[in-house]
């Protein structure tokens, strides 16, 4: 399976605008032969945790949510990180998975919520994974990559692919998200997909370089760090040959620039 990591640039607080340009990115990744489509974080509102404190009305409803319409009606599979309503009075910052249907597959919601997001949302407690053309996937949002148990739970439980859809900024940020990503890769024998904002992203400058390594940390696929855009690879399906038994310690958190 070809699998697409995107970039782009969002229309602050307007989330009918973002599904219009994430479907269109979603259709040039298919176009190209992707299966799948991973999207940055916040990708219906970009980094806007004001606007998203103050306005329910941005937050989804449920992985049904008649806005994800454009998204759900491009003809291949998409995970895409929104605000997602509960019952709780804060949303989850969660990955919804659809299928190349348009169906539900999983969602997920980040664990490891990053400083000021601890003021805007709930925790998730649970680990994101799923099946999807023979391949077992796990699910990190941005701050998650940077804790071992995240990729670590998916490898022990025979993930091939790492997903994570990120913000990473410019400024050390770039450093950061060049290391952290095949640093997961090497020590968990995964895939990993990253997107990431380009251009402007709340209070950030998103550095672009949507990417995907292999098993051993190799580069297979990068977008530049201007461009809205999709980096696309293609992954063999089937098991990691060995998960490694040790899990490393937790990953420097880095500057405010770095991941969210």
């Amino acid at each position: 399976m070809k699998i697409a990591a995107a970039q782009l640039s969002c229309a602050p607080a307007d989330v009918s605008a973002n599904a219009v340009r994430a479907a269109a990115l979603a259709v040039r990744a298919r176009e190209e032969g992707a299966g799948l489509v991973v999207f940055p974080e916040l990708t219906l509102t970009g980094y806007e945790l004001t606007a998203l404190g103050a306005d329910p009305g941005l937050w989804l409803a449920d992985a049904e949510d008649p806005r994800l319409d454009p998204l759900r009606s491009t003809g291949i599979a998409t995970a895409v990180n929104v605000a997602l309503r509960t019952d709780d009075p804060r949303p989850l910052l969660a990955t919804l998975v659809h299928d190349a249907d348009g169906a539900h597959v999983t969602t997920y919601a980040k664990q490891h919520l990053y400083r000021h997001e601890q003021e805007v949302f709930t925790a998730g407690t649970v680990p994101g994974r799923f099946e999807l053309g023979g391949i077992r996937f796990s699910l990190g949002i941005c701050f998650d990559n940077h804790f071992a148990d995240v990729p670590g739970a998916g490898a022990a439980a025979g993930c091939r692919v790492h997903l994570a859809s990120s913000l990473y900024g410019t400024g050390d940020g770039i450093a950061e998200r060049a290391a952290v990503h095949p640093g997961i890769a090497r020590d968990f024998g995964m895939y990993v997909v990253l997107a990431n904002h380009v251009g402007p992203a709340g209070p950030w400058t998103g550095c672009g370089g949507a990417a995907v390594w292999a098993p051993d940390g190799t580069l297979l696929a990068e977008a530049d760090a201007h461009t809205p855009s999709v980096a696309v690879a293609e992954v063999p399906t089937g098991v990691p040959a060995e998960v490694p038994a040790a899990v490393p310690a937790e990953v420097p958190a880095g500057s405010r620039d770095g991941g969210r």
